[in-house]
């Protein structure tokens, strides 16, 4: 495997890494993001379901691009692809839920004291991030 490669493997990790873990450790353990979402005491239970389902979805989707990435035996192209559009789909749905009627980045009740820079959600700009890591590695792997 060569350099280009090895490093474009790398960037996805960490973004199948950021999936896996991202959306438990917001929505369910640091305290000042989980209180607006699994700690939220507006939210009813089947919102809290479907972030609950969200959430193990992000961490089967972050740990199946890493097994694709890291699978033993001879790496193919289409692994790689595959892995980079895996680790790909969590972030994309943000944008496909924020078409939904009814959806907001933030909730009104935390807007105030969240901060975002030119009114961008900090998780938008993480997905933006994210996904900017993703087409990097797709070009490094090209090298």
């Amino acid at each position: 495997m060569d350099l280009w490669m090895l490093i474009a493997k790398a960037l996805v990790s960490l973004v199948a890494i950021a999936t896996a873990l991202g959306g438990a450790l917001a929505d369910l353990v640091i305290p000042a993001t989980a209180k607006q979402h699994m700690s939220n005491p507006h939210w009813p239970p089947h919102a809290k379901f479907h972030n609950g389902q969200t959430i193990w979805l992000g961490i089967f989707l972050g740990l199946l691009a890493l097994w694709l990435l890291w699978y033993p035996g001879e790496a193919s192209q289409i692994q790689f692809h595959m892995g980079v559009l895996v680790a790909a789909l969590y972030w994309l749905s943000m944008l496909g839920a924020s078409l939904l009627p009814g959806t907001r980045w933030i909730d009104p009740e935390f807007e105030k004291g969240s901060p975002s820079a030119m009114k961008v959600a900090p998780q938008m700009r993480l997905m933006f991030a994210l996904l900017a890591i993703l087409l990097a590695s797709e070009i490094l792997q090209l090298l």
